[in-house]
């Protein structure tokens, strides 16, 4: 297969090309990272991190932390103003840096959770979104996960961060815009018709997992609740259990062969009424020039093919 195609509702193109890779198995890569020295995350090391703003703890010990990242890109300064002057706009990064600690084990990573322990992850990040969200001059909270070298990922110890800053990201813009016309949501139909495709991974209850039909990266999956929740902070507790199922299946079937990886939330910024998601993506391939120069990925696993291979 060699195709061109649009993202659903982005102005967004990629191309498809599986001839430029063989199968799945081709693409195993061994984690190389290590700690090196003390692990700043691991029970026993609480002095070296910032002061804990929280925790979940049983019986004493601690399950899940929270606190200040030590190294933020973003941080509480004098004004969260943005202005402009002529070709030049520009404002301080102000906002709240933070990371999740989510387990006390060093070797422990995000897929060897239970689900319930994911489900523990995910009300914590529920939390700080409603916390940050409600302080003054944020605009916007970005939650991700960096998982590898390739994913962006510094210290080895499981963890994930969360910012709140004073913008909100050109990309969520768009897609809170381009996502809804009239009252109609866009993604409510995408859900619905890709439960039905090709592309369909998985669902349960309350989610539908997918390949997103113009898929960036090799084995990008995508979970939508099925109902319009704008944000994580609106799921019952069934629907963050069922979120944390979706994520124990898919990541577990990425584990198989350990890629690097990021995932994210789609967050809708105040003011919006984005359909909330999640985007899981591998990162496998290195983008070249091509992708450099015009913004356009060429990815070499179909979503097709994706969707198979989570489906087993």
């Amino acid at each position: 297969m060699i195709e061109l195609r649009k993202d659903y509702v982005l102005d967004r193109w990629v191309i498809i090309s599986e001839g430029r890779k063989d199968r799945p198995k081709e693409f195993k890569k061994e984690v190389a990272a290590k700690q090196e020295g003390v692990c700043y995350f691991c029970q026993g090391n609480e002095k070296l991190t910032p002061p804990e703003i929280g925790r979940v703890a049983n019986n004493g010990k601690w399950k899940i932390r929270w606190f200040a990242n030590k190294f933020p890109f973003v941080a509480i300064q004098k004004s969260p103003a943005i202005k402009k002057n002529g070709f030049y706009e520009s404002g301080e990064a102000y906002g709240y840096h933070e990371i999740v600690v989510e387990t006390p084990e060093h070797a422990k990573q995000f897929w060897d959770n239970t689900a319930q322990e994911m489900a523990a992850i995910l009300n914590v990040v529920a939390n700080r979104i409603r916390e940050l969200s409600a302080k003054s001059g944020i605009k916007h909270v970005a939650v991700f996960k960096n998982h590898g070298p390739d994913g962006g990922t510094s210290i080895v110890h499981s963890h994930l961060q969360v910012v709140a800053y004073n913008k909100i990201p050109e990309l969520v813009k768009e897609e809170a815009a381009k996502s809804l016309q009239g009252k109609r949501c866009l993604y409510c139909a995408i859900v619905r018709q890709e439960a039905k495709s090709r592309r369909f991974i998985a669902e349960n209850k309350s989610f539908v997992a997918f390949a997103p039909f113009a898929s960036r990266f090799n084995y990008e999956a995508w979970l939508f609740p099925k109902k319009h929740y704008t944000s994580i902070t609106e799921l019952s507790p069934s629907a963050i259990a069922d979120l944390a199922l979706m994520l124990k299946k898919l990541l577990g079937k990425l584990s198989s062969f350990n890629p690097s990886y990021n995932f994210y939330f789609h967050n809708t910024p105040k003011g919006k009424k984005l359909h909330f998601h999640v985007e899981i993506t591998p990162r496998i391939a290195t983008w070249g020039g091509f992708e450099m120069q015009t913004g356009e990925i060429v990815n070499s696993v179909s979503p097709e093919e994706a969707a198979k291979f989570y489906r087993g």
